[in-house]
């Protein structure tokens, strides 16, 4: 009998520490999220901004064609919690007819914006709100939007529907620093020939499938070298 409970203990045991280091490893990437997001601020302070009709904050691009917006509070925000906005007039040159965009798009004052909402809660912080504190938020409660793109050794927040941003983890060894990566099959059903369009990539990335292993899939990116 002491035998069986010794055994049962013993299970008990490995099968918390195997639930620890699984969770450790989540962790890893939501901290480590935490403190690269914390590096590419510091590194472009000039391109973030607070976003006042969006209820949150603005990251621009270093050549002002796109920005990533995220939320200081999902009850306030008026149409998504995290948001990628950018230039239409090259998607338009390349067929783009914005009335055929899907609802998870909006087009507006010559710019189209793909994002999600994350919740409703009301955010509660313990300090100062601030753009990196938001982004603590998002990955405290909403830990799944945040990823980790191992071909291209980036960090990323899901946006919904293939569409994401994404920052180097070491912007000092990487030439993609920050990259709006946009899911060309809504963009193609609205008549976008997604190969024309200036000053995006249209090209396969490699991404891992629900198993975990290596797929392809198409993109349409924009990536910045923040050096």
């Amino acid at each position: 009998m002491k035998r069986t409970k010794h055994i049962i203990r013993a299970g008990l045991f490995a099968l918390l520490m195997l639930t620890a280091l699984s969770c450790g490893k989540l962790d890893v990437v939501g901290t480590d999220s935490v403190a690269s997001f914390a590096k590419v601020l510091q590194q472009i302070p000039q391109s973030l901004s607070p976003d006042a009709l969006n209820r949150g904050w603005s990251l621009v691009a270093p050549d002002k064609s796109a920005r990533f917006i995220w939320s200081e509070n999902y009850a306030e925000s008026p149409r998504y919690d995290v948001a990628i906005e950018f230039n239409a007039a090259p998607f338009i040159v390349a067929g783009l007819d914005p009335a055929r965009l899907p609802e998870n798009f909006a087009f507006y004052d010559g710019m189209i914006m793909v994002g999600t909402k994350l919740g409703q809660e009301v955010l509660k912080y313990t300090g100062e709100v601030t753009p990196l504190a938001s982004y603590e938020q998002i990955v405290k409660l909403k830990r799944n939007a945040i990823g980790y793109h191992g071909a291209l050794d980036h960090y990323g927040i899901n946006l919904g529907d293939g569409n994401l941003f994404e920052w180097a983890k070491d912007t000092g060894t990487n030439d993609k620093d920050l990259v709006f990566v946009l899911n060309p099959e809504p963009l193609i059903a609205a008549g976008t020939d997604p190969s024309g369009i200036e000053g995006w990539l249209f090209t396969k990335v490699t991404v891992d499938d629900a198993n975990g292993k290596p797929v392809e899939v198409d993109k349409i990116l924009k990536s910045f070298d923040l050096k």
